[in-house]
């Protein structure tokens, strides 16, 4: 398992299991659960820091986001659901493409929030363009929750995908 930093912060843990690349970033954020979980499943508030859609907050509900200027929408099932702490769907368009299983997992703490995301990319897929986003997309999921969203961190983006390039187990990034 390798740990990726961009200067001193630890982004998280990735690691090669059968057929994936697995991703976990954990965030400890200062706000109570059901602050940090309608900021994961209200569609008024996803916008903010991800893309306009709705979840179905169901296991086998929809999982619907527009990410309207680059023209991806993801169209997929919520895989596992339990209210207020777990939330699962496929970071996919479609049923032709290949599963990208994202796991969002919330649990209290005493000064707040522990915020667990694992994300699984087919190991011949672009593993660090993949994590460098969603590392983006907590730091926008941070400000929002701060009440001051923000527009994608294009710069930190880059940093994060140049560590990542170097870390990567995946073999598409190394050659």
């Amino acid at each position: 398992m390798n740990d990726v930093q961009v200067a001193t912060e630890n982004l998280g843990e990735i690691e090669h299991i059968t057929g994936y690349v697995k991703a976990t970033l954990t965030r400890c954020l200062d706000h109570p659960t059901t602050k940090v979980w309608a900021m994961l499943t209200d569609s008024t508030q996803i916008k903010d820091w991800l893309a306009p859609g709705e979840i179905e907050l169901k296991k086998g509900g929809r999982a619907k986001l527009n990410f309207g200027d680059s023209g991806i929408v993801i169209d997929s099932e919520v895989s596992e659901y339990e209210a207020n702490r777990l939330l699962e769907y496929s970071w996919s368009g479609s049923t032709d493409e290949p599963q990208r299983p994202i796991r969002w997992s919330i649990e209290p703490k005493s000064t707040g929030t522990k915020l667990t995301l694992t994300i699984k990319i087919p190991e011949d897929e672009v593993v660090d363009r993949s994590c460098a986003g969603w590392e983006a997309h907590l730091i926008m999921l941070q400000a929002a929750i701060e009440g001051v969203p923000i527009k994608f961190p294009f710069e930190h983006f880059q940093q994060s995908r140049a560590c990542l390039l170097y870390t990567s187990p995946s073999p598409r990034d190394r050659g």
